[in-house]
């Protein structure tokens, strides 16, 4: 599959990624922010010191990045209206209700979308990255609105799409939208030792999960893709176990710590892309010589000529961080871990992709969640040592990743060579 780079007149990033990448049909951009990568925030994208009460900083931080993603897809031959998922992350679940307001002036038919707190953004002050993936019209694949017998949303977002032979799903959160968390996805105040909240939430999830996959034609068996949310990770066991109840060859899963999510008391969102079978899209388990995981997921899958990896971290799952991704405790001084720890996630992805028929040249959209962002520059120096041609990339802070001691996960989107 042929992969293009696409350049707009956006402002150009300091670090290493590309603006967006169009294989076959589909579009990769990297999330975009408020800025104009010389002074940070633009004084067009906020609020006027001598006029404080006057606008609003997310809204205008909004317009400014959905004005910039316009442009990204006119230079791809495409536009807003053909944009089917989006991920949202805000430093301040308190700027959603007023992002919302400006999200609906630029979608007539919304994407599907998954909305989740991050501990920070690498440019300072802003307050909200925007990551959209789409396609290119007139090249075979139609988006199709799914809609089930699920909890619809409040706010301005499809519960998923059908795009050619995959389903795109909207993040998921265990409420009904009338009272928050509803009476089946918690414990009864009256037996506080009977159940687990984890637990509960999880299966309502993918309980209305089977309802959208279902409304596409497909069923939770075709999904090959996952993120999942936490809110806390010592929730993570408890959420693992119901997993394995619902997918007899678990997908690819990415799982990282948030700040919050947007119903009260809610403990996971759950993202889950999958296919329709039998109309010549088949999904292949990648399986390499890179370690494999405690928990119960797929390393990728290789499905309609792309790659989808789960999302990996520096560790062997026998010791933890093993000793060739961290310093040594005699030359505190030498090295840097978090230089360590990406350069051997990175080499454990070159196998995956190479088990898949693929090489990292051939990856077209990455996600990266740092622990701390103070450890991005150190990141970004062994990025560039990987990719010649550098993907769109979307790097946000997380609260936390499933590994102690562990500084970032790296979750990527490939092309096979065929």
């Amino acid at each position: 599959m042929k992969i293009d780079v696409v350049k707009s007149g956006v402002p150009r990033p300091l670090a290493n990624y590309s603006e967006a990448m169009v294989a076959g049909p589909w579009i990769f951009v990297a999330g975009q922010l408020a800025s104009d990568f010389k002074t940070g925030v633009p004084a067009e994208a906020r609020k006027h010191p001598n006029f404080p009460f006057y606008g609003s900083d997310i809204k205008l931080q909004t317009r400014f990045i959905l004005e910039n993603l316009k442009k990204t897809f006119e230079a791809a031959g495409s536009s807003l209206d053909n944009v089917f998922k989006a991920q949202v992350f805000l430093t301040d679940l308190n700027d959603f209700f007023a992002f919302d307001e400006v999200w609906k002036e630029y979608f007539k038919v919304p994407p599907a979308r998954t909305t989740v707190g991050t501990t920070g953004l690498l440019v300072k002050d802003t307050l909200i990255e925007i990551d959209l993936t789409g396609f290119v019209p007139g090249k075979g694949v139609e988006k199709q609105v799914i809609e089930s017998k699920a909890p619809r949303p409040l706010a301005h977002y499809n519960e998923g799409f059908k795009i050619g032979d995959f389903v795109y799903a909207a993040g998921q959160i265990a409420s009904d939208y009338k009272t928050g968390v509803p009476a089946d996805a918690m414990r009864r105040p009256n037996f506080p030792f009977y159940n687990s909240d984890i637990k509960l939430q999880t299966r309502y999830i993918l309980e209305n999960l089977k309802k959208t996959f279902e409304a596409a034609g497909s069923s939770l068996d075709n999904v090959f893709k996952a993120q999942v949310f936490l809110t806390d990770l010592q929730n993570f066991n408890g959420f693992d176990e119901v997993w394995k109840e619902y997918f007899k060859v678990p997908p690819a899963r990415t799982t990282v710590g948030t700040t919050g999510l947007l119903v009260r008391d809610t403990l996971v969102e759950i993202d889950l892309i999958g296919c329709v079978t039998g109309k010549g899209t088949t999904k292949q388990a990648v399986k390499s010589g890179a370690p494999q995981p405690l928990a119960n997921y797929t390393e990728a899958f290789e499905v309609g000529g792309l790659v989808f990896a789960a999302g990996q971290l520096a560790s062997d799952f026998k010791l933890g961080v093993p000793a060739e991704a961290r310093r040594h405790s005699n030359f505190p001084y030498y090295n840097s871990d978090i230089k360590l720890q990406t350069r051997f996630v990175l080499e454990n992805l070159k196998k995956t992709f190479e088990a898949a028929g693929s090489s990292l040249d051939q990856v077209v959209k990455a996600q990266v969640f740092l622990t701390d962002l103070n450890n991005f520059n150190g990141f970004d120096e062994v990025w560039k040592e990987y990719f010649k041609v550098p993907p769109p990339r979307t790097t946000i802070g997380t609260t936390g990743l499933l590994v102690k001691d562990s500084l970032v996960e790296i979750d990527l989107i490939g092309v096979t060579n065929g």
